[in-house]
């Protein structure tokens, strides 16, 4: 059965996947975004746009919407840590007034993009949706605080939310993968030294306590993570608000990450080792058990070769066209 969506962000590296993934599954989709980070480009074709901030979502909303995605936020944390009021404002004010626009159209039901920021430093791992949160940076914060937000308005208002907290997200899908401005993923980064675009890549630590002594991170398959928010928009129960972590439960280390770029593209990638980054744990790895039980999903990407080979494919269309 077709829907009609609202996918706020949707000009993004996940809202526009996400958007195109509803597109192929038949429903009908409004993009809403501002363009402050996201490109007009990234808006599928099918998909009606409209360029405007979250916060005037309900001269656009009304009770003809199943559903709003919502993908609309800044995600710098290094940013967030020197500009914390632009992080508060929009994440936090912006999505109040979004769920204050979708109460007034009736639009009950809400797929939230999260992050593993909430969690901070793990206490152990796979980290589990149970485990504490404390974040270490207003980013994080501001995405846990939106989580809260959500709960108390399922609670007395009867929204049906599913809140998705992504670990590391990666890989291309067709014609949408990242573009971000500046790029601070480690995938793309370590591509752009390969299309020489960079000199070297800095891998900031070689002594944690892992294998090779570089930090280990859960990565996902962009296509992997826009099938959960499609299954989650059919989990979504009326008064209730289910988080789940999105990961694969396996981790891959940043040496072992720029290793297979280097098998995947064929060019050398020079290191430069660099100090510590403060804030930055030695391991996050995800316990995907919830998404499985609760949403029936299982990531079926999991192989790094082959998300960094998407990735690449991606990154050198965008270069011809730049």
């Amino acid at each position: 059965m077709s829907g009609k969506y609202l996918v706020t962000g949707g000009a993004g590296y996940v809202g526009s996947v996400v958007a195109q993934h509803l597109l192929e599954a038949g429903h009908e989709v409004t993009v809403l975004d501002n363009l402050s980070t996201g490109f007009s480009e990234g808006v599928p074709a099918g998909a009606a746009f409209v360029e405007g901030d979250i916060r005037d979502a309900a001269k656009w909303l009304d009770a003809s919407y199943d559903a709003v995605l919502h993908f609309a936020a800044f995600s710098q944390v290094g940013e967030s840590v020197v500009k914390p009021e632009k992080y508060w404002d929009n994440n936090v004010g912006g999505t109040m007034a979004l769920l204050a626009a979708m109460r007034e159209a009736g639009v009950r039901r809400l797929v939230f993009s999260s992050t593993a920021a909430t969690y901070g430093e793990p206490v152990s791992t796979p980290i589990t949706e149970t485990d504490p949160t404390a974040p270490t940076s207003p980013y994080g914060a501001s995405k846990l605080a939106v989580d809260h937000m959500i709960t108390g308005e399922a609670a007395a208002h009867g929204l049906g939310a599913v809140s998705l907290r992504y670990f590391n997200v990666a890989g291309a899908y067709g014609a949408y993968g990242e573009r971000h401005q500046p790029e601070s993923h480690l995938i793309p980064l370590v591509l752009q030294v390969a299309q020489g675009r960079r000199d070297a890549i800095s891998v900031y630590g070689d002594d944690y306590p892992t294998p090779d002594g570089t930090c280990v991170r859960d990565y996902i398959h962009v296509a992997d993570l826009a099938e959960a928010h499609l299954l989650a928009l059919k989990a979504a129960a009326p008064g209730e608000h289910l988080i789940c972590n999105l990961g694969n439960g396996s981790g891959f280390s940043v040496r072992e990450v720029i290793e297979t770029v280097r098998q995947v593209t064929g060019h050398p990638i020079p290191e430069v080792t660099a100090p510590r980054r403060a804030g930055d744990p030695a391991v996050l790895v995800a316990s995907a058990a919830a998404a499985r039980d609760k949403l029936g999903w299982t990531p079926s990407r999991a192989d790094l070769a082959g998300i960094v080979a998407d990735a690449w494919e991606f990154a050198q269309t965008v270069t011809k066209e730049q």
